[in-house]
């Protein structure tokens, strides 16, 4: 079982190498949807850890 930690160290490496790899993100000096993605996954698992979650989804009120 992956500690929180492990998920967001999973989280920003996963990130980090698409930024590395994707010829979109590079060709457009901006991230593509992908990286978005990844990149909002790793601030939600971030803002969880913070809070003190188990690192599972942000409910958020209505």
């Amino acid at each position: 079982m992956q500690t929180p930690n492990d998920s967001l160290e999973q989280a920003r490496m996963s990130y980090e190498g698409h930024l590395a790899a994707c010829r979109q993100c590079a060709a457009d000096q901006a991230p593509c949807a992908v990286a978005k993605h990844l990149r909002r996954v790793y601030n939600n698992l971030n803002l969880a850890a913070r809070r003190g979650a188990s690192g599972g989804p942000l409910t958020r009120p209505r």
